[in-house]
């Protein structure tokens, strides 16, 4: 079994701001291989469940907001009895730019709340992770992260999008070293 959690935050207001490139891709998966989420309120995520290469594979999206994301990523691992090898967390990264995604097997947060609570809540930095950038970062970034796409970026992010999904399939198929290679 296999977790993939998509990091964003919930509520309209950020539906479409660049920090929820991980819930766009995860809501597009749905979308085009029709299965759908519904909230746990005791695993403080919407879920989804569906097969890949028959491996059954756990899809969440956080309701804890993003700088909390370590609590929904911990809550369904320990249910689901889910081993941190087993996880890949797609969120966007602002050091990449638009258009761009890697794959990384392990690393610091870089910065970033969601990644830092996960490591805060599973122990350990060593996880793969598939980061969708979302730059170059125009102001702050508290701010430039809660913006909606621009326009040019829009332009760019179904393709984006899709190839996040290819690259989460490959690492489900023939594991990071390989997808990496692939998608880097």
């Amino acid at each position: 079994m296999k977790l993939i959690a998509g990091l964003g935050n919930i509520g309209d207001k950020y539906c479409f701001t660049r920090h929820n490139a991980g819930f766009m891709t995860l809501d597009r998966w749905a979308l085009t291989e029709n299965f759908s989420f519904k909230q746990e309120t005791k695993l403080k995520s919407f879920i989804a469940k569906n097969k890949i290469n028959g491996e059954d594979i756990i899809f969440i999206k956080p309701t804890t907001f993003m700088n909390l994301s370590g609590e929904a990523v911990r809550a369904v691992m320990d249910y689901y009895k889910i081993n941190v090898s087993d996880i890949i967390i797609i969120y966007d990264d602002i050091a990449l730019p638009a258009g761009k995604i890697r794959l990384r097997a392990n690393g610091s947060d870089g910065g970033h709340n969601g990644i830092k609570s996960i490591i805060q809540h599973i122990g350990t930095s060593n996880f793969n992770r598939i980061k969708i950038g979302i730059g170059p970062q125009i102001g702050p970034s508290e701010h430039y992260v809660l913006q909606n796409f621009s326009k040019e970026q829009m332009d760019i992010l179904k393709e984006v999008l899709d190839k996040s999904i290819e690259a989460a399939k490959s690492v489900i198929k023939d594991g990071m070293e390989k997808s990496q290679n692939l998608f880097n």
